[in-house]
């Protein structure tokens, strides 16, 4: 049982664990991964790995346009997934495990099956119509606005029943909401306070940005230099647009100050992070408020900062210079809508990520397997299941979703033999498992779980403050953590050759990516493409 986390502000030293539950255990048979399967998992996750939370992607009633993405009841469990009975089962053995559960909140738009649109694209006149965002056409058959749908086309759909046009900034199976009327953020306020009340230690709110727009419906200027904008990851034709009416309107703060009210009426330290894709460093911070509003916007830009020292620390310090007094930072290198680490920055390159997520200031995010290194899975054209790689080219997620392999031999684990599951596994999950990995003492997943050990054994690594070095290795990335009179030291080599570094002679290794690596007579011997972890003054 992990003890890393306190009650008070647990998740600030909190390594949290993304589950994608599609594709973590199958309990049932049907090739796609449930609660249960989840929670008979929790040995593995708390004891095993060492991790201190998990945070698992939607499991509410869904007609699964978006796998989950688009609820149609946000109090219940798809029947897929199991049943509310699991969930709370699910729920009572994390906490017994010493973890803390997070779930995703979908705030910005429903499924078009909700009860709540169905209601509201019955009639113009329907109680319920102004819960989401309808306006007629233009006076020449064009759309109300200019806004582009994350998933590619125009974000308005015409409804031929009533002769207007709702939005979606994502499918068109996914209206959104209305925010500015009272009633909708009452509901789904109640809908906060149903798992509070189940005693779920906090949420992960999917485009969090996203629930406030601009009043008028204004067009989005044309982005004066679509090439070079600034953002996460190619978007093809949306990024033609600078987004500075369809998201991120300032009335959204009041949003995410009502909702910290909510969390803050309840005991355990409620904690919420919001997806934030702002590229803008300064706009982002706002979402901390005065520490009355989110407790942290996901940090993204690592994801896509490229594998070198420059971006990195440039990236690094951006942060650390706009996360308020009383803030606390965090870093993620993958989830269930980026291609997998290991492909993204090389498998050469994958233990030194996980040192990096590991050993920088603030909240780590691990995605499932990537513990394994697991690559990026070629899912065959005729296999996709995204709606978002099917309508535009090149932007499918199926490959970072791919099962979770747990032992070698046909379902490898996740599912029965016989059961095809709901994506294909990665072509090496033959060899590149849990259970193969636990054996060999030189894995990848042996190296995090020493690394977790690591970290939650020196409150330089959990707690303590960071300061980048000038070590005078132009491929080398160097820092140190620092917590009272505790020094470790993280060094990671970004050069296809060994470098060599000056350093105390009483230094020792805490961890490093390979053997190669070595501290003699007062040099680190930096082998190609590694990371270390050391512990300058071990006497002091």
């Amino acid at each position: 049982m992990n003890t890393n986390s306190s009650a008070a502000e647990w998740w600030k030293t909190a390594v949290v664990y993304q589950i994608y539950p599609r594709s973590f255990q199958d309990t049932t048979g049907n090739g796609v991964g449930d609660l249960n399967g989840i929670t008979g998992r929790l040995d593995y996750l708390a004891n095993t790995l060492g991790i201190d939370a998990i945070w698992i992607s939607p499991f509410y009633p869904s007609p699964m346009a978006d796998f989950g993405y688009d609820v149609s009841d946000y109090t219940d469990v798809d029947p897929m997934f199991g049943t509310l009975d699991d969930f709370d089962r699910l729920l009572a053995e994390t906490h017994r495990h010493g973890l803390k559960l997070i779930i995703d909140w979908v705030p910005n738009h429903t499924s078009d099956q909700h009860p709540w649109f169905v209601e509201s694209r019955s009639s113009l006149v329907n109680p319920k119509r102004d819960w989401y965002v309808w306006r007629d056409a233009e006076p020449d058959g064009s759309l109300p606005n200019n806004w582009q749908s994350e998933f590619g086309g125009p974000a308005w759909a015409y409804d031929e029943r009533t002769g207007q046009c709702y939005l979606h900034s994502f499918l068109a199976e996914q209206p959104d909401l209305n925010w500015r009327n009272p009633d909708v953020a009452a509901a789904m306020f109640d809908t906060v306070r149903f798992w509070l009340d189940r005693g779920v230690d906090g949420f992960r709110i999917d485009v969090a940005h996203y629930v406030m727009k601009d009043p008028d419906l204004a067009n989005n200027p044309m982005a004066p230099d679509p090439e070079g904008l600034a953002h996460f990851k190619p978007m093809g034709p949306f990024n033609a647009w600078e987004h500075v009416n369809d998201r991120g309107h300032p009335d959204v703060h009041i949003v995410y100050r009502d909702f910290r009210s909510i969390l803050d009426e309840y005991d355990g330290d409620r904690f919420s992070i919001g997806e934030i894709h702002i590229s803008d460093w300064d706009e982002w911070a706002t979402y901390y408020g005065d520490n009355d509003e989110l407790h942290m916007p996901f940090n993204f830009s690592l994801v896509w900062a490229g594998w070198n020292p420059t971006a990195i620390r440039t990236k690094v310090e951006a942060l650390e210079a706009v996360v308020p007094p009383g803030g606390w930072p965090n870093h993620v290198l993958g989830n269930h809508d980026e291609q997998r680490l290991a492909t993204r920055y090389g498998s050469e390159n994958a233990r030194a990520a996980a040192v990096l997520l590991m050993t920088l200031r603030g909240q780590p995010t691990l995605y499932y397997g990537d513990e394994l290194a697991l690559p990026e899975t070629d899912v065959p054209p005729e296999e996709q299941k995204d709606p978002w790689g099917i309508r535009v080219p090149g932007m499918s997620r199926d490959g970072c979703r791919s099962p979770m392999p747990w032992t070698p031999g046909s379902g490898h684990g996740f599912t029965d033999s016989d059961v095809k599951p709901w994506l294909p596994f990665g072509a090496d999950a033959e060899t590149r498992n849990v259970e193969v990995q636990l054996e060999d003492a030189d894995s990848t997943l042996n190296f995090v779980r020493h690394l977790l050990a690591l970290r939650r054994r020196r409150p330089s690594l959990h707690q303590g403050t960071i300061e980048f070095i000038d070590d005078g290795a132009d491929d080398v990335l160097a820092y140190v953590r620092r917590d009272d009179g505790e020094k470790t030291l993280v060094f990671i080599s970004f050069a296809n050759t060994p470098q060599t570094l000056a350093i105390s002679p009483t230094a020792t290794m805490l961890a490093s990516t390979d053997g190669d690596s070595l501290l003699v007579d007062g040099s680190l011997k930096l082998a190609p493409h590694a990371a270390v972890v050391i512990d300058p003054t071990p006497d002091t």
